[in-house]
């Protein structure tokens, strides 16, 4: 059924199973006051003389005793649940004044669904909208609530409780792709929710749910103390008893308010909503891909993309020039795009931006030197070269470590520095040369940075004794400790990294990612298809990188700038920021990928010194490089083959064609 009809059954359904959920919080009551109900018939019946006797007392006595520690312990669980903040979504808040024309056209889209207008509009670094009710004293005074429309049922008009409607959240993301139109048809069924939302019972019903997703929440937080831990644990039991018991009811609440708010939007843009959905799913899409290959990599290095809306845009039309599936979307740029509802979007973008890399990889709330924005433009120099050069940085240092010759035996005075022929010829030395020395070379070193610190030299049989190659103590390390280095990583890597112990670090770590001292089983599952000395060099690149984000991790908490954020910041009073990042993009990197992204890195590094080869941005791929103004594509494949099984004839072949020197030191950061 559609129409009004279809409208009606859908909240008829909604306030019966919101009358459901409220009769399950009438039973738990019934059951807190039961033994008080017990102990005042026995007290009664005391007094009466009817309930006489030394047994009679000694059950009024435990019945009293009872029933005051179950009143005592319902009044606890029901102050928490009333009193306990419920879960927020971070978002970024649009001031009417910042955009007049967004409110105006959700008013007129409230005004045509003959529904209340939302209280508030948010942005959120997300491809969905919804929402969100914050009418909870945690979250501060509602504002006034201009509209007072109610939801009528069959038995006359619903008066509301409260008369604030709930908050709108936008995903960021739709307001630069879709254009005005697309936008107000996608969000149509979104604002036609705050008519069921307005019933007082569907309401109420709500409140009670979140406030036991709140005590489930307190209950599950950290105490020490043996009371408290009896407390939360008592409390945590009866919450989610509760909330077991109203799953179904809830379910089926929430889906009978989307029928009805769904069948209500069917009379706005119902035609052009069809079409949008298609780009809904288009920018959750290029969304995805933009963080993850493009965002990702600067946020390990401590720079954070500014515009990340902009450049979903720009991914999504080169999606759409590569793509013919997606053929005809980028005609669509011709008009007004829904981000020119904002009067200043650039701001709204920089917030947004700013939000996302706090969810999704756990930096500061501010800049400061170890936590700066970068532009596109500045991309490829900042992010891109430096990535790489650190990534052959840190390779080279452990290859040192290894105890690996500098230069071949033999070799022109001027080649001894850090060489791409060094990584080649170390990696394709039969695997029966000294294989098991170097393994356990690497763990003792792990193992006496691991007991004595970061930078301590080893105290192996080899620690005073230098490389066969080495010159002297007089020489340059690699690194170039005296340089200042930002932290970089390679174009697929998945760790910060920070070269200079002595520079000031990112104030944060790569959350997603362990700090372990030795290879994970599973990582040596990963290079049981690698050569011996690859995964020699493997461990060793892991243990470094673990190293290196156990000393960023401590100093994180004080490395804060006091510089001003952007002008609009995200809502941090309205939810807890001490679970960042509270949604990881990627799992840790294996032990092969951390040693395929360093050697990439470094042959990158070589194309760009010895062949002219720049660092660029691909909006789908991330970091890319570019021979004579064209993107290499094939160099995967010849790394996997040196990796994997120790041949590098493919690699040295492209290399040839490109005319990359891989004898020629490069320059490191």
């Amino acid at each position: 059924m559609t129409g009004f009809g279809g409208v009606e059954m859908g909240a008829q359904a909604a306030r019966s199973r919101a009358l459901a959920v409220l009769r399950v919080r009438s039973r738990a009551l019934a059951v807190a006051l039961l033994p008080a109900a017990a102990a005042v018939i026995l007290l009664v019946g005391g007094s009466t003389g009817h309930l006489a006797g030394g047994g009679w007392d000694v059950l009024r006595w435990v019945v009293s005793v009872l029933a005051l520690c179950v009143l005592l312990a319902a009044a606890g669980v029901a102050l928490v649940v009333a009193r306990s903040r419920p879960a927020v979504t971070p978002t970024v808040t649009v001031a009417e004044e910042s955009a007049p024309d967004l409110y105006r056209m959700v008013r007129d889209l409230a005004d045509r669904l003959d529904v209340p207008a939302p209280s508030a509009i948010a942005l959120t670094p997300d491809c969905d909208s919804w929402l969100e009710d914050r009418t909870h004293p945690a979250h501060g005074p509602p504002p006034a609530e201009k509209h007072h429309d109610d939801l009528a049922g069959p038995g006359g008009p619903a008066h509301r409780r409260s008369a604030t409607a709930p908050v709108l959240v936008i995903g960021s993301p739709f307001l630069w792709w879709m254009r005005v139109g697309e936008l107000r048809a996608v969000l149509a069924p979104v604002v036609a929710g705050t008519g069921p939302s307005a019933h007082p019972d569907i309401a109420a019903a709500r409140r009670f749910i979140r406030g036991l997703d709140a005590a489930v929440a307190v209950a599950s937080a950290g105490r020490r103390d043996p009371v408290s831990r009896v407390a939360c644990a008592g409390l945590g039991w009866a919450s989610r008893l509760l909330l077991r018991s109203c799953r179904g009811h809830a379910a089926e609440m929430e889906r009978g308010v989307a029928t009805a708010a769904a069948e209500r939007a069917q009379a706005v843009d119902y035609g052009l909503r069809i079409v949008a959905q298609e780009q809904v799913g288009l920018a959750y899409a290029g969304w995805d891909r933009l963080l993850t290959r493009v965002a990702l990599p600067a946020w390990r290095m401590g720079r954070w993309p500014s515009r990340l809306d902009v450049g979903v845009v720009a991914a999504l039309t080169e999606l759409s020039r590569r793509d013919r599936l997606a053929e005809g979307f980028a005609s669509r740029l011709g008009e007004r795009p829904a981000c020119d509802l904002l009067e200043e979007p650039g701001v709204m973008d920089e917030a947004v931006s700013l939000l996302a890399a706090r969810l999704f990889h756990g930096g500061p709330a501010e800049t400061g030197a170890d936590w700066s924005p970068v532009g596109w433009e500045e991309y490829p120099e900042e992010v891109v070269d430096r990535t790489w050069r650190t990534d052959a940085a840190r390779l080279h240092r452990v290859l040192d470590t290894l105890g690996v010759r500098r230069a071949a035996e033999g070799a022109a005075p001027g080649t001894d520095g850090p060489t791409l022929a060094r990584v080649l010829d170390h990696l394709t030395t039969p695997d029966g040369a000294s294989t098991a020395p170097l393994t356990a070379g690497i763990d003792a070193h792990a193992a006496t940075e691991t007991e004595n610190g970061p930078g301590t030299p080893s105290a192996g049989p080899d620690a005073s004794r230098p490389p066969a190659d080495d010159p002297g103590p007089s020489r340059p390390p690699y690194d170039d400790s005296d340089a200042s280095r930002p932290p970089a990583d390679g174009p697929d890597a998945s760790h910060p990294v920070y070269d200079d112990p002595d520079a000031p670090h990112p104030p944060y770590g790569d959350h997603a990612t362990p700090v372990p001292t030795t290879p994970a089983e599973d990582d040596e599952d990963d290079l049981a298809d690698t050569t011996a000395r690859g995964a020699a060099l493997a461990a060793g690149l892991t243990a470094q990188l673990a190293r290196e984000e156990a000393e960023a991790r401590p100093a994180g908490a004080h490395a804060l700038s006091s510089a001003p954020g952007p002008a609009a910041g995200p809502d941090a009073a309205l939810w807890d920021d001490r679970a960042l990042p509270l949604l990881p993009l990627q799992p840790p990197r294996t032990g092969r990928e951390i040693l395929t992204a360093h050697i990439t890195a470094m042959v990158c590094c070589a194309a760009m010194d010895t062949a002219g080869a720049a660092p660029a941005l691909d909006w789908l791929d991330g970091p890319s490089l570019l021979f004579d103004g064209a993107r290499t594509a094939d160099l995967a494949p010849s790394v996997l083959s040196l990796v994997e099984a120790g041949d590098p004839g493919p690699l040295r072949a492209w290399m040839t064609e490109l005319g990359i020197r891989p004898e020629k030191p490069v320059r490191l950061v």
